[in-house]
C-alpha cells in the first residue's frame, strides 16, 4: 500500500494532468500530505487564506481525484502551516557553517532583501520568466542565460526578480560582489564622476562586479555617453564571465532611441517576458499582500480585488493599502461594500470589455453551487442545466459575444442551443424571483455598480 506522500504524489500528478496550468499551481502545487491513519489523509495548506479558497472551489476535486487513486473511501482533513516553519536541515546546515571562518552575508544596500523567490508569487503568466531567474541565480556566468533581459509593463514583478537573483547568489556565496542599480542611478552616477573628476572610481564601482543588475534599461535611450559608457561595462564583464540582468518594459529588439551596438548585446542572450497575472494568480497575490499586510479578508472581498484589479501587481497591493487607509481613517470595517467603494476608487465602472466569460461562469457557480466544470459540461441534470443557461443569457446580455463563440465555451454547443439558452432565461427572468435575483447580483458584483 502507498504511504501517503506517495498517494498524493500520484494524486497530484493526476491534477496537473486534469487541471489548467496556472490553477494547479497556484493551488494544488503547494498543499502537502503529513499523514495517512484509518482512511483519513491530512493535508496542509500555506495558510487560512489558501484554506478559504480550497474549500470554496476545489474541495470535491481534491477528493475524487484521492479517492480514484486510493481505492477505498477516504476522508480529507486539512490543516494551515504555522507561521513560523520549523527551520529546515539547509538553514541547520548554515547555522552550522556560520561556526566556520567563513564569512558570514554581508547586508548589500542596494538590494532589497524583501524581493526573493520564496515571496514571488507564480502563475502561468511568470513562470518562464521565474524559472529563467531561478537558473541564473543558481548557475551566474552561464553564456546562454547572459545577458538575461526581464521584460513587460510597469507592475509585473520585473524589478522583484531581478532583486531576487542578487539575494540568491549572496545567499549562496557572501563574497560575490552584487551591484545593482537603476538606469537612472547608473546615469546619475556617470555624471556625478565626471563632474567630480572620478570616471576611475565609477569604473571601478561597475566593472568590477561579479553580478550586474540593472533595472529599466529603456531609459538608457537619448544619452549617448551613458550608453557609451555601459557599453563598455557591459563587454568587460560579459568577457570576464560575469553574469549581468536587465529588465526593461519592452522586448530589445522593440526599442528605439538605443545603439545598435548596445541592443546587439542585450538580444545576444536569454530575454523572457512577465505578462499580466492571470485570475487565479491574483487572487494568490491579494492573499500574499494581505496577510503580509494583518488583514484577514473573507475569500469573496479577495475574489472581487481579483477579478477587477486586473493590470499589474503594483495595482493589487495599492487596492490593499488603500482598503487598509479607508478602514484605518474611517474607523470601518472590512466588508464587501467598502471593497466596493475602494475598488470603485481604483478604476471606477467596469466596462462589459472588461469582463470575461470565465467571470461569469465563476459567478454562477458560487451563486448556484453547481461547479463550473458541470456548468460547461454536457450533464443534463434539472439544476446544471439552468445554471448552464443562466451563465449563456449573461454571456449574451452583458458581453453581447456571438451565439458561435459562446457556445464554443459551453463544450461546443451550436448557435441554436445557445439561442434557445437566451430565449428560456429571458422568459423566466420575468416570473421567477430566484432567476432574477440571480442575474442581478452577478450584473452588480461583476459590473460594481455603485450609484
Amino acid at each position: 500500500m502507498l504511504d501517503h506522500k506517495d498517494l498524493w504524489k500520484i494524486v497530484k500528478k493526476n491534477l496537473k494532468g486534469s487541471q489548467p496550468d496556472h490553477a494547479y499551481s497556484t493551488w494544488f502545487d503547494p498543499i502537502v500530505s503529513i499523514g495517512l491513519n484509518d482512511n483519513t489523509l491530512l493535508l496542509e495548506l500555506p495558510n487560512q487564506f489558501f484554506y478559504d479558497w480550497i474549500q470554496a472551489h476545489y474541495i470535491d476535486i481534491i477528493e475524487k481525484a484521492a479517492n480514484d487513486e486510493h481505492g477505498d473511501q477516504l476522508t480529507i482533513k486539512y490543516t494551515v502551516a504555522p507561521q513560523n516553519p520549523l527551520i529546515d536541515q539547509q538553514h541547520q546546515d548554515d547555522l552550522q557553517e556560520q561556526q566556520d571562518p567563513s564569512p558570514a552575508r554581508k547586508p548589500n544596500k542596494s538590494l532589497n532583501e524583501n524581493y526573493t523567490f520564496v515571496s514571488f508569487i507564480e502563475g502561468a503568466h511568470n513562470q518562464f520568466a521565474k524559472a529563467a531567474a531561478l537558473n541564473v541565480g543558481e548557475n551566474p556566468g552561464q553564456q546562454s542565460f547572459n545577458p538575461l533581459v526581464i521584460y513587460g509593463g510597469v507592475g509585473m514583478g520585473k524589478t522583484h526578480l531581478l532583486h531576487a537573483i542578487g539575494n540568491s547568489i549572496l545567499e549562496e556565496n557572501p563574497r560575490k560582489n552584487i551591484v545593482c542599480a537603476s538606469s537612472e542611478k547608473f546615469t546619475l552616477d556617470f555624471i556625478s564622476s565626471i563632474q567630480k573628476n572620478k570616471t576611475i572610481e565609477f569604473s571601478k564601482t561597475y566593472r568590477n562586479a561579479d553580478v550586474l543588475l540593472i533595472d529599466d534599461i529603456q531609459f538608457f535611450q537619448g544619452k549617448e555617453q551613458t550608453q557609451e559608457q555601459f557599453f563598455h561595462t557591459f563587454n568587460e564583464l560579459f568577457q570576464s564571465g560575469k553574469q549581468i540582468v536587465l529588465t526593461a518594459d519592452r522586448y530589445p529588439g522593440e526599442m528605439v532611441g538605443l545603439q545598435d551596438r548596445l541592443l546587439s548585446r542585450f538580444k545576444s542572450g536569454l530575454a523572457v517576458d512577465i505578462q499580466p497575472p492571470d485570475y487565479e494568480t491574483r487572487v494568490a497575490i491579494v492573499m500574499e499582500k494581505a496577510e503580509l499586510n494583518g488583514l484577514k479578508l473573507p475569500y469573496d472581498i479577495i475574489e472581487l480585488i481579483g477579478s477587477h484589479i486586473k493590470n499589474n501587481i503594483r495595482d493589487l497591493e495599492s487596492t490593499i493599502i488603500r482598503l487598509l487607509a479607508h478602514s484605518s481613517l474611517s474607523n470601518q470595517e472590512i466588508d464587501y461594500n467598502l471593497a466596493k467603494k475602494v475598488i470603485k476608487e481604483r478604476v471606477g465602472h467596469i466596462s462589459a470589455s472588461e469582463i470575461t466569460v470565465e467571470e461569469i461562469i465563476r459567478k454562477v457557480s458560487s451563486l448556484t453551487n453547481i461547479k463550473e466544470s458541470d456548468i460547461v459540461g454536457q450533464t443534463r441534470r434539472a439544476e446544471i442545466v439552468e445554471a448552464r443557461q443562466i451563465s449563456i443569457y449573461l454571456c449574451r446580455d452583458m458581453l453581447g459575444s456571438s451565439l458561435a463563440s459562446i457556445g464554443m465555451h459551453f463544450s461546443g454547443r451550436d448557435h441554436t442551443t445557445v439561442l434557445h439558452a437566451c430565449r428560456v432565461i429571458e422568459e423566466k427572468r420575468k416570473n421567477n424571483k430566484r432567476i432574477l435575483g440571480i442575474i442581478t447580483d452577478i450584473k452588480n458584483e461583476l459590473s460594481i455598480v455603485l450609484n
